[in-house]
């Protein structure tokens, strides 16, 4: 019993271990599996198991493991187009004082999808989805610029979406 105990906990331990950055550190299976799944999100638990060589339950494990961690989402992804969204921009922000308080207050709001901190010319970049003009007016005018610390911002409005993947891989 107590083997079968240390056995298990070896193989966690391999499934994925923290790196020298902090992160979760993946094995080649998991990434295997996170590169099927990134090819169809809905590939059944059994064609990923043949094609990375476990069984459908092991599988399963490791993706749960996975979703716990963090580490991925199984999510729907959609065109904004298509159901309501007709204005996205991305919305350079620059920020006085403290960055992530300024970034914790956008990530709230719902119709900021994307925000990221950077080194370059701005200290956020900030993806909005809105309905529509007056929609992305409101949520830039009285919600972004009302954020304590936000000291200007510069919009870019989408009038195209050339390309949007998700299949960078696991590299």
């Amino acid at each position: 019993m107590h083997s079968g105990a240390v056995a298990s906990r070896s193989a966690d331990q391999k499934d994925s271990r923290e790196s020298r950055n902090g992160g979760t550190q993946l094995d080649a299976v998991s990434l295997a599996i996170i590169e099927q799944l990134q090819e169809d999100g809905r590939r059944p638990y059994a064609a990923i198991g043949k094609a990375v060589g476990l069984s459908e339950a092991a599988v399963r494990q490791r993706v749960q493991k996975l979703l716990d961690q963090g580490v991925m989402q199984i999510v729907a992804v959609t065109d904004p187009l298509t159901v309501g969204f007709r204005r996205q921009a991305m919305v350079g922000v620059h920020v006085e004082g403290d960055v992530e308080s300024v970034a914790d207050a956008l990530t709230a709001m719902s119709e900021c999808e994307y925000v990221v901190m950077t080194a370059g010319s701005f200290d956020l970049m900030v993806e909005v989805v809105c309905e529509d003009d007056d929609h992305l007016l409101e949520v830039i005018n009285r919600r972004i610029r009302a954020v304590p610390g936000v000291r200007s911002t510069e919009s870019f409005v989408y009038l195209k979406l050339k390309k949007q993947t998700y299949m960078w891989g696991t590299r």
